[in-house]
């Protein structure tokens, strides 16, 4: 009996600094990024955001891409535009909203997004960007585009294609 409880107390003594120990990195950008030399954004420097300028043609769309660093707060300044995301698994939720000027929405970090101009006048936005290096990965690009391509069969059997369609889609891409 004495074992067992002196087995606990040093099972429970080794696991109190788990509680205490913690791996995230508050700031991931601090490793790779100290500042950037843009004098547009001279202001923005190593403050851990940036700002973009979105300027949208009549019917045009920003394709579906995600920030892996970033969450996003998207101003509609002029026009009228279509916005949404996807949550992630397993749910996949499509979340959408159709903004005019003034319209504020919310792209969460590292989710699929888009921004279609519903109009027939040019729209124009402002993204601003939790972080001074979101990064941008837009999926079509990656998964059709990618150097050297992924495997036709892969792509086959991830979107249920057939292998001819993912050929051409590949094409387009390259």
């Amino acid at each position: 009996m004495k074992k067992g409880v002196s087995f606990l107390v040093a099972v429970a003594l080794m696991a109190l600094p788990s509680f205490l120990a913690s791996a995230f990195d508050p700031s991931p950008l601090q490793d790779i990024c100290v500042g950037i030399n843009d004098p547009k954004n001279a202001g923005l420097n190593t403050l851990g955001i940036s700002i973009d300028r979105i300027d949208h043609a009549p019917y045009g769309v920003n394709p579906p891409h995600f920030h892996p660093r970033a969450a996003e707060i998207f101003t509609v300044l002029e026009g009228t535009l279509l916005v949404g995301f996807v949550t992630s698994n397993p749910e996949h939720r499509f979340i959408s909203k159709v903004l005019n000027k003034g319209d504020v929405f919310a792209f969460p970090f590292g989710l699929m997004h888009f921004q279609y101009n519903i109009g027939h006048t040019n729209a124009v936005a402002i993204a601003a960007l939790g972080s001074q290096y979101p990064g941008v990965t837009t999926i079509a690009n990656t998964t059709f585009g990618s150097n050297p391509p992924i495997n036709r069969n892969i792509l086959a059997k991830a979107f249920q294609l057939d292998k001819k369609v993912v050929q051409y889609l590949q094409a387009r891409f390259q």
